[in-house]
């Protein structure tokens, strides 16, 4: 048995199951019924199973010869407008771009405000995998927070966006804040760095006295703080996208910030260079749309 099919072993499945007769199927595919007989009975053998029970009525499918003229159906369709979608993709401007799990809500929804006009295909992953997708030529660019704590495959670029400094968060509510709101010896504090420092940042809360956790993301690490009412320690630029008027926000108790940057290959992709000044804007200063 081989799994190996011809297009026009579809074409003729398809036909005969739509037609319910070899004669008909043969007659629009512009050959003999004994030809297409042949042919079917060549492609059942192939297969191992009879697709369709023939008689003097006509030609009714098997369980076998269904499944193969549904899927035949499909594939026939999408081969049809196979040239069409190349052809609108050689019309349309596109833009392939990468950033980390915790990035993906801010950095693809600001891409799609600068760049409205620009079919953008994204990919969410760890850093170092984004790094070598562009290396490779896989994406056209990534958005990430540790190209300047890595080595970077030779002929790739890195712009720097900028670095967001981090701030503690108070939810409404939350319950002994002290004088300042900064005292968080034996309290539960949530962080999250997106970067390869954050090891650094939980070691500096846990030397204050807090009990600290990571958070998953930066927007489970804001709602889960909120939901409990504990502090939140994350970069002002999560705290200013996913923002709670309710929210008290300060300077943090450990002086840290994340530094994000853009990497391409040589040279860079022409509209995602134009889009670099709005892109920095919207990612590192502006509040959740």
């Amino acid at each position: 048995m081989t799994s190996r099919l011809r297009t026009d072993d579809l074409v003729l499945a398809e036909a005969v199951a739509r037609h319910g007769s070899v004669g008909a199927a043969a007659k629009e595919l512009l050959t003999t019924q004994p030809s297409a007989s042949r042919r079917l009975a060549a492609l059942e053998r192939r297969l191992g199973t009879r697709l369709f029970e023939r008689d003097t009525t006509g030609a009714r499918p098997t369980p076998a010869g269904r499944e193969l003229a549904r899927h035949a159906a499909r594939l026939l369709a999408e081969l049809e407008m196979l040239p069409a979608h190349v052809q609108a993709a050689t019309e349309t401007r596109t833009l392939s771009l990468g950033t980390i799990q915790s990035l993906a809500p801010i950095v693809f929804t600001s891409a799609q405000v600068e760049l409205p006009d620009i079919a953008i295909h994204g990919e969410v992953d760890h850093g170092p995998v984004l790094v070598g997708q562009v290396h490779q030529g896989l994406l056209d660019a990534a958005i990430i927070t540790i190209a300047g704590q890595t080595v970077l495959p030779h002929g790739l670029r890195t712009i720097a966006l900028g670095s967001s400094s981090h701030v503690l968060v108070l939810p409404h509510l939350t319950p002994g804040q002290g004088k300042d709101g900064r005292d968080l010896a034996g309290r539960e504090v949530l962080h999250h760095s997106i970067d390869l420092a954050g090891h650094r940042l939980h070691e500096a809360l846990s030397a204050l006295g807090a009990h600290a956790q990571h958070g998953l993301t930066l927007e489970a690490t804001l709602r889960v703080a909120r939901h409990r009412r504990v502090p939140a320690v994350v970069p002002e630029l999560a705290a200013r996208w996913w923002n709670d008027p309710h929210d008290t926000l300060l300077p943090s108790p450990v002086a840290s910030s994340t530094g994000l940057q853009l990497v391409t290959r040589r040279p860079p992709h022409a509209l995602l260079e134009r889009a670099v000044p709005g892109l920095r804007d919207r990612i590192l200063g502006a509040p959740r749309p």
